[in-house]
């Protein structure tokens, strides 16, 4: 089979959509495109399997929808896979109906978070042939294409589609998937240079990977992902450090961000620890990934800084114990002062997001995590941020929650407004959308002169100076994402 995978043109006046291995979507003036690792594994285990495959990002690549057409009416593919998110889902309906009437022949598979959570909807509203559930969408793709080739019989468990014009499910979808029989992505194949822009990483060039699927925690109420891997997963440490070792001989890579949700920690990561200073790998990279607060210990700190681990990146979400106890994040205030102090006793960089907007928080608990973002950010006890309004999407607990509730500020159906430019849910006794500017707020701390004094500090060369600089036109960029009012209604 020719198998179109990648992403459609997704236009709007709101800005440039980052649909690709984010968790949280947004609109960006001044975007950065991190590379979709599980689908990048999709295509490439499609083309081992002997599939015809053509990776087309149209969004990295700023295809137009004329361009995009025209590339399909020349290669003909068989079947066109995408992945979609709730704030684009309905464009993305228009556009696979558009598709069907110009190539009534391709079928179309759309994947994601939203669609796992509401399968029926998208074959209702579109004219989709297939709605695949769950995060392992790399496995059931393949085994998709050889049932519609017909070399297989059944079809693979957590597939919709339509059985004499109703819709029909194929099973409950699981994840048993042994995730080190997959190949490493080919980065050739998915154009791995489109995907060099991130403002977070110093080292160029630098490669995301997924060591786990996806967070060991998996309970916090806001997050889309555990919908998508329910049951978290590692490659095993062998597996990684092989990947590791291949992007550093084949394309002299200089860091690595292992995107897993959370990486596992305990005996796995102190053997990952070792592979790296045993194989000379800390020598030549750093080592970037997304870890928990209370997770680790000193001593876990200081191997993985001689391991070449340089950045984490922590989920702070909140300054007040009431909002992360109801989050069920499993961590106490303390345990963010802790973290940050033994993380940058080692030497490591500290990256911190966080969340506003809670319907529980007033103006007053929201301010508490400004003050807290800035005084760890001034303090030098923490060295980069990022800030987020609440958006539950359909299917988390917090969605669930929200609806019974009657706690959204408009039709929880009205999907476009999931962006993260206006406030989503009622809060308990402030102006929702003045408690959501204090997101913007949080980015000046960036601005100040005690943080401008603790970055300064820590430059050390060239690299240093032009990292910081990139950061500064991020800074910039997020401050004109959420000070624009075009996208209030």
């Amino acid at each position: 089979m020719k198998i179109l995978v990648g992403y459609p043109p997704t236009k709007s006046e709101k800005g440039i959509a980052l649909l690709s291995q984010n968790r949280q979507f947004q609109w960006f003036s001044n975007p950065t495109y991190l590379f979709p690792v599980i689908l990048g594994s999709a295509a490439t285990f499609l083309k081992e399997r002997g599939h015809e495959i053509i990776w087309m990002d149209s969004i990295a690549e700023n295809i137009s929808f004329e361009r995009f057409t025209e590339i399909i009416k020349k290669e003909k593919p068989d079947l066109f896979a995408f992945e979609t998110k709730t704030p684009v889902v309905k464009q993305h309906w228009k556009i696979i109906d558009n598709l069907k009437e110009k190539f009534p022949k391709m079928k179309i598979a759309i994947m994601g978070d939203h669609v796992t959570s509401f399968p029926e909807e998208s074959l209702e509203n579109s004219k989709a042939d297939f709605v695949l559930c769950g995060g392992d969408f790399d496995f059931s793709l393949a085994d998709l294409c050889n049932w519609i080739s017909g070399k297989i019989k059944k079809l693979p468990d957590g597939i919709y589609y339509r059985k004499s014009r109703k819709i029909a499910c194929s099973g409950k979808f699981n994840l048993k998937h042994n995730l080190d029989e997959l190949p490493f992505i080919d980065r050739e194949l998915t154009k791995w240079k489109l995907y060099e822009k991130e403002y977070n990483l110093t080292g160029k060039p630098f490669f995301y990977i997924m060591s786990g699927r996806d967070c060991w925690w998996g309970k916090c109420k806001f997050c889309a992902w555990p919908v998508l891997f329910p049951r978290f997963r590692t490659r095993s440490v062998k597996n990684v450090l092989d990947e590791i070792g291949m992007l550093i001989k084949r394309y002299n890579a200089k860091e690595i961000f292992d995107d897993s949700g959370t990486l596992m920690t305990g005996e796995w990561l102190k053997e990952l620890c070792r592979g790296l200073i045993e194989r000379g790998y800390s020598r030549k990279i750093r080592y970037s990934c997304n870890m928990r607060f209370n997770a680790l210990k000193q001593e876990d700190f200081i191997l993985m800084k001689k391991a070449g681990f340089r950045l984490l990146k922590f989920g702070l979400e909140s300054a007040n114990q009431k909002t992360l106890d109801r989050l069920n994040k499993g961590i106490r205030v303390e345990d963010i002062l802790n973290g940050c102090e033994m993380a940058k006793r080692a030497g490591l960089t500290i990256h911190l997001t966080m969340i506003v907007g809670y319907p529980w928080e007033s103006k007053e608990d929201a301010l508490r995590t400004f003050e807290l973002a800035k005084k760890l950010m001034q303090s030098g006890k923490a060295d980069l941020l990022q800030a987020t309004i609440l958006v539950p999407y359909p299917g988390t607990p917090l969605w669930k929650e929200a609806k019974e509730n009657n706690g959204f500020l408009f039709n929880p159906s009205e999907y476009e407004r999931y962006d993260m430019r206006e406030p989503v849910l009622k809060t308990s006794d402030s102006n929702p959308k003045e408690i959501a500017g204090i997101c913007g707020q949080i980015y000046t701390i960036f601005l100040t002169p005690s943080y401008i004094f603790q970055r300064m500090k820590n430059i050390r060369g060239w690299n240093d100076f032009k990292f910081n600089l990139r950061g500064v036109k991020a800074v910039f960029g997020h401050l004109k994402d959420f000070g624009r009012k075009d996208g209030a209604h």
